[in-house]
């Protein structure tokens, strides 16, 4: 999509020979035009929201909260956490991934059945030739030990990385659904089937549930709290508002015991190119960073028109400018 974008915008800015974008410029309205368009998802999504609770909304194909919450879904992902470097003996510090927007959930896995160090490495498979593996019966899978759908983290990955249990081979041997292990790499497996919602609480809260031991926190009610960005944390998108969590108590410090459902942002544009005699650039998607734009098709109308404002704002052409400005204007008085 993002070919046609940067062609289609290019033909309305030389309609009357407006000027030249360079794939450089054009990267970064790119960039700029999609986290608006992302950032507006969750705005429309309250709007719409309000209006199905008011009953002046559609249902079936004209339910479009239904069609936000599918999109927004889309970029909703989980991970285990790390501790940070600076996690201190009396705090239970975790990395946030750089690219998380929204935290849906925190989860706490407080059953780890195994753990350990991999002794040799196959595709697919976790080998400790000291695991201990399927020493119940192996008369039935629910028998397994681990059981199927255990989940296997490597901590020794960065960032922490997870399979699940498909199968018991034999003492030594397991296989997973992910091809997530090598040699000589540490791992813990926990039991899937045993999950404890991590319920957030603000910095204030903390302190009076803190203060008595009938509301402290404990492992079967944990809490945590957002935090500010860890000294050993690079720059992010999220980076000024805090990019770790404390859990507590304090004695969930296991790392991989900790995993984070949130809704991330979009992947940065990259519009790649060859450039040919002359000068001329010429598309090339089989580039190593080519990276397209991460929205819905019927999101290219409004990528086309913010990316047009910026350009109009960068030739200092007015005509342009508006022309982006209205198409939104537009596209807005649509949806309302």
């Amino acid at each position: 999509m993002i070919n046609e974008v940067r062609n289609t915008v290019l033909a309305i800015a030389n309609k009357n020979n407006y000027g030249y974008i360079s794939p450089a410029d054009f990267n970064l309205y790119c960039e700029q035009a999609q986290l608006d368009i992302f950032e507006d998802y969750f705005y429309q999504y309250n709007n719409w929201l309000n209006k199905e609770n008011a009953r002046i909304s559609g249902t079936g194909y004209a339910n479009i909260v239904k069609g936000l919450e599918e999109v927004i879904d889309s970029f909703s992902t989980q991970v285990f956490l790390d501790q940070t470097a600076a996690n201190l003996n009396n705090a239970s510090l975790y990395e946030l991934p750089l690219d998380y927007y929204l935290i849906n959930k925190v989860l706490y896995y407080p059953t780890a059945i195994f753990s350990g160090t991999t002794t040799a490495q196959q595709g697919y498979k976790l080998i400790d030739a000291t695991g201990g593996f399927a020493s119940y019966p192996v008369t039935s899978t629910f028998l397994q030990n681990p059981p199927i759908g255990s989940i296997v983290v490597n901590t020794s990955s960065n960032p922490i990385s997870q399979a699940y249990v498909t199968a018991v081979d034999n003492n030594t041997t397991l296989t997973l659904s992910e091809d997530i292990m090598a040699n000589g790499q540490n791992y813990v497996i926990y039991n899937g089937n045993n999950i404890t919602d991590v319920e957030r609480v603000n910095q204030q809260k903390i302190n009076y549930l803190l203060s008595s031991n009938l509301t402290a926190p404990t492992t079967q009610f944990p809490a945590y709290i957002l935090s500010g960005a860890s000294s050993n944390q690079q720059p992010g998108p999220n980076s000024n508002i805090g990019n770790t969590i404390t859990v507590y108590p304090i004695t969930i410090r296991q790392k991989g015991a900790v995993q984070v459902q949130y809704v991330r942002y979009p992947v940065t544009p990259k519009w790649t190119f060859v450039t040919l005699q002359g000068g001329e650039p010429l598309f090339d998607q089989t580039a190593a960073d080519y990276q397209d734009f991460e929205l819905p098709v019927s999101d290219q109308n409004g990528l086309i028109a913010k990316i047009c404002q910026y350009v109009g704002m960068e030739i200092r052409e007015g005509d342009l400018y508006e022309f982006g400005k209205n198409e939104i204007v537009q596209d807005n008085q649509i949806q309302t």
